[in-house]
């Protein structure tokens, strides 16, 4: 991991920061990390496939509560990279990341982390190459680069969606701004189940592929806002019919949270009008659950509808500045 990389004396013997690499992420790393002990590490693509690459950082207090368990933060910065893999039906291959902590954090903080790396890496299939540990006066920071691969031409993007294609989401919308609320103790969940989904996202991983789906991405800053980027990347405008929205709290109250909320890290797509029953077969193999909730059409921005009448939200996600 960059200045982590270990002259290898041993973790008794090693600076702090090369003790706590060796304890810690050392094995995490597969052979392209090459142990963790050079400035770079080696990577080749599965034969006759293509890399997909993608970035997300996490701070405490902004991304996760400061006081959430280490193995769930770990396990949730893996998985929201993840899912932009699973939105352009890439397969996980492996990952770099940067880790830049108060001094004060406690060794054992260091191992729950990891161990909840550990936990998912095994069963996503992919392993640390390398990256960065440093200190911070700020809160804890966190940032990993997840790489994937796919077949040459087969990333499914943006920019795909024509006029007439159906809006379909994967799980349920909401849960993850309802989960932080709970949370925080501002709102019942008595099985933590909202917590939970706020903690730990479902990177949706193999149901996407390009003669499947036309346009993807993951809702991470809001469906209506997400939404908007897909139709702006095509071009068109796009209307969901907030009824059809599946939600697990579905007061009135809640539904502008649960379209404009964000963190929830389901796939939001267009899909062609006569692959519906393709994408239910695919979802239902997968057990994955899928639902239409509107349409692409002509003109640009996205219409929210209530019985059939537009209506008007305050705000229409989740803005990092």
């Amino acid at each position: 991991m960059s200045s982590n990389r270990l002259p290898d004396p041993g973790p008794d013997q090693a600076p702090a920061e090369f003790g706590l690499i060796a304890r810690h992420f050392r094995p995490l790393a597969g052979p392209g990390g090459l142990g963790l002990l050079d400035d770079a590490a080696l990577l080749a693509p599965p034969p006759g496939r293509t890399l997909v690459l993608t970035a997300d950082a996490m701070v405490a207090g902004v991304h996760f509560l400061p006081d959430d368990p280490a193995e769930l933060v770990g396990r949730k910065l893996l998985r929201v990279n993840l899912s932009d893999l699973a939105a352009m039906g890439a397969v996980p291959l492996a990952y770099l990341m940067t880790v830049s902590a108060p001094k004060e954090t406690p060794d054992a903080w260091f191992a729950a982390f990891a161990g909840g790396l550990a936990q998912d890496q095994a069963a996503y299939g992919l392993t640390l190459l390398g990256g960065d540990t440093t200190h911070t006066p700020g809160p804890l920071s966190l940032s990993l680069t997840c790489i994937g691969h796919v077949a040459p031409g087969g990333a499914v993007r943006r920019s795909g969606a024509q006029v007439g294609d159906e809006v379909w989401v994967t799980g349920t919308i909401g849960d993850g701004a309802l989960g932080l609320l709970a949370a925080q103790g501002r709102l019942a969940d008595p099985d933590g189940a909202l917590a939970d989904r706020y903690r730990l996202p479902q990177p949706r991983l193999g149901l996407l592929e390009p003669g499947l789906i036309a346009a993807a991405m993951d809702v991470s800053d809001g469906l209506v806002q997400d939404l908007g980027h897909l139709a702006r990347a095509a071009g068109l405008a796009a209307e969901i019919e907030a009824e059809r929205v599946p939600r697990s709290r579905t007061e009135p109250d809640w539904l502008e949270t649960c379209l404009t909320g964000g963190d929830d890290y389901e796939l939001l797509m267009a899909v062609r009008p006569g692959q519906a029953g393709a994408l239910r077969a695919r979802a239902q193999a997968i057990g994955v659950p899928v639902t239409r909730i509107g349409r692409f059409c002509p003109g640009s921005g996205v219409r929210v509808l209530v019985a059939g009448a537009e209506i008007r939200l305050e705000r229409v996600g989740w803005s990092h500045f």
